[in-house]
């Protein structure tokens, strides 16, 4: 098999996404930390439209874009087992609330963070948690009444939203903010526990306190 490269930075949940669904195919890699404020030549070279982490290089090709190496990997591996469903409806729909998550929903953090004034915070607030009860609705139909988005193992799904999770986590900190409100989201709230014990994330997905840190040092370097 050709070498897998991983360029990435630690603290990315972008990162992260590829870091788990390598792990759910068994497959190893060598992760290559970059320094985000001076970007190595291979990292460039390597994304040139976007100049940015992660990039999963397989062999001698470049693939950019988190999303997009996630289904990579479930396509290049495909002897391991399946990250996106095998219908082509229920592959659709994963892909649909992907979009969704990752353009729609998370972004709602970003604004109730720099929102200014109360009523301002309020509503990107409301936002995010209509947002949430639907994506407590995309669980419950598509968990089938089982453990995950995927069904009994980790799907496409669970990559994508779980990989937002320890930062999720962190902004509840920082904004003292329950954001995976467990009276809003009873079934995402225990689901989100029991993903990130699951064997393929526990040791990607950085600890609160770490990011917290990373945070309050960024800060001031800035």
């Amino acid at each position: 098999m050709a070498a897998v490269k991983l360029l990435g930075f630690w603290a990315s949940p972008f990162v992260n996404r590829v870091q788990i669904a390598l792990n759910l195919k068994s497959i190893s890699y060598e992760l290559i930390e970059e320094n985000l404020r001076a970007k190595s030549q291979l990292l460039l070279e390597s994304n040139p439209v976007h100049k940015k982490v992660p990039v999963l290089i397989h062999g001698d090709k470049p693939i950019s874009e988190s999303l997009v190496i996630v289904e990579y990997i479930d396509e290049a591996w495909s002897d391991g087992p399946s990250i996106l469903p095998s219908d082509p409806f229920a592959r659709a729909t994963a892909r649909f609330w992907a979009a969704y998550i990752t353009d729609k929903w998370w972004p709602l953090l970003t604004e109730y963070r720099t929102a200014e004034g109360e009523e301002a915070k309020a509503a990107a607030k409301e936002k995010f948690f209509e947002g949430l009860v639907l994506l407590e609705e995309a669980f419950v139909k598509s968990s089938q009444g089982k453990g995950y988005f995927g069904g009994e193992n980790i799907g496409y799904l669970d990559v994508v939203l779980g990989s937002l999770l320890a930062w999720l986590r962190v902004r509840e900190v920082t904004q003292n903010v329950t954001f995976l409100d467990k009276t809003k989201a009873p079934e995402l709230a225990a689901w989100a526990d029991r993903f990130t014990l699951n064997p393929a994330v526990v040791n990607v997905l950085p600890k609160t306190q770490k990011l917290v840190d990373f945070i309050n040092s960024f800060t001031k370097a800035s």
